[in-house]
């Protein structure tokens, strides 16, 4: 169930490639406009991404543990900040994005279609936060159903807007912008009213939303790390489009954000047994059941390696063909897709173990050091293989071989430091 969530939220944003790819009056242009935002987009919203990781596992320890008490004021506080920081990145995104993607060397041809999509999508954050913290507080539980129930409903919704607001009224960028917010919004309201049904510590009254300090502050410990950690891979990754942006062709770029869509789609995978491992190994570690840690563990890390080596290849076999859906017609982009996917796709699987170390850190209540390794293992790496590698070499592919080294050192470090963590707790 987490996984087939991911793969809907996925689809909100490559429904809204494909159709644009399709129908768009520039396709090209309205690709790369939609597509190549995905890096600015995580970058603003992956510090509230990482709250919500401090919200799952102060709620899934606090039941593992039978402090149900703690769980409703966790709820309400993790609700009431959803709205307050969702309407703020409202206001920041409507404001500052045109600027942001000028500093990313966003192209003369594509700029104002990305300004266009990227200040109506952010008109839709509250209802992302909104729905991603609701999901989030769920699944400490280990509800993973009706989040999915929920999305897809708000996915169905968002591809029946795209083919009427594209096609029949010929809105192109916009449109799809705002079939997304209206479906983001659908599964906000969807997963409130759940929590508002429940009953016991998860019963969510409206009228009770605020913020408690001890519950704020116990989120933010765990929370914050995890959300530098997100904005700290999304950095890199600006800096890697900016790079990307540089040579100033459209085909690469809408090539690299077909390419980009479909590794989501796989990492919705890595994304889920990651999400699994959090919330396993905070109710155990909370209830004292130290073996079933262990277990967990290696479970999900052989889950994520036969996964991704299994589904990374499939979709590089497949990469040109799926490609060509997002950019009909256009070899040159397909081609530029498929040469990224070598890197991205068939060597996924590294980036799996990764993340599974760094879940199970924060599991343990150990947040800091994930973000400290991700920092020095993948971000500075990434920025000095930009400023160092690539203006020699200077190739789209010098830039994508710097995914793997950096997952492959990061991974290392992290088992380290679990081992070292699991013999003294």
């Amino acid at each position: 169930p987490l996984m087939l969530s991911s793969i809907l939220q996925l689809l909100f944003n490559a429904a809204d490639v494909i159709v644009v790819g399709r129908y768009a009056a520039m396709p090209t242009q309205a690709v790369a406009a939609v597509g190549s935002n995905g890096a600015l987009i995580n970058l603003t919203i992956n510090l509230f991404m990482g709250i919500s990781v401090g919200a799952n596992v102060v709620v899934a320890q606090d039941l593992g543990a039978g402090r149900g008490e703690r769980v409703g004021r966790s709820i309400e506080t993790a609700i009431t900040l959803a709205l307050v920081s969702g309407f703020a990145l409202s206001v920041f995104g409507v404001i500052c994005v045109r600027q942001l993607l000028e500093w990313m060397s966003c192209p003369a041809d594509v700029i104002d279609l990305s300004t266009q999509y990227m200040r109506i999508y952010f008109v839709g954050m509250p209802g992302n936060l909104v729905y991603n913290f609701g999901a989030a507080l769920l699944r400490a539980k280990g509800d993973t159903q009706r989040p999915l129930s929920y999305l897809t409903a708000a996915g169905v919704i968002n591809v029946i807007l795209n083919l009427i607001l594209v096609i029949g009224l010929h809105l192109d960028v916009a449109g799809v912008a705002i079939a997304t917010v209206v479906s983001q919004y659908v599964s906000a309201a969807l997963v409130v009213w759940c929590l508002t049904k429940e009953s016991g510590p998860f019963h969510l009254d409206l009228r009770q939303l605020k913020m408690e300090k001890a519950a704020l502050v116990r989120m933010m410990r765990i929370g914050l790390p995890a959300g530098f950690q997100g904005i700290l891979f999304s950095i890199s990754n600006v800096i890697i489009q900016s790079a990307l942006n540089s040579f100033g062709n459209s085909a690469l770029i809408a090539g690299a954000s077909a390419s980009a869509s479909i590794e989501m789609f796989v990492y919705s995978g890595d994304n889920a047994i990651s999400q699994a491992a959090l919330t396993f190994v905070s109710q155990n570690y909370g209830a004292g059941k130290c073996r079933r840690v262990d277990r967990a563990v290696v479970l999900c890390t052989v889950y994520m390696v036969v996964f991704q080596l299994v589904f990374g290849n499939l979709a590089y076999f497949f990469g040109a063909p799926l490609a060509g859906l997002y950019v009909p017609g256009q070899e040159e982009a397909i081609s530029f897709a498929v040469a990224r996917m070598v890197f991205l796709l068939r060597l996924q699987f590294i980036n799996g173990t990764m993340d599974i170390g760094a879940s199970v850190l924060r599991g343990l209540g150990c947040s800091f050091s994930p973000m400290v390794v991700t920092l020095i293992g993948v971000c500075v790496f990434r920025v000095f293989w930009v400023y160092t590698v690539f203006p020699v070499v200077h190739t789209p592919e010098s830039l994508y071989i710097s995914y793997p080294i950096s997952w492959t050192v990061t991974t290392v470090v992290l088992l380290v430091i679990f081992l070292v963590l699991r013999k003294k707790l």
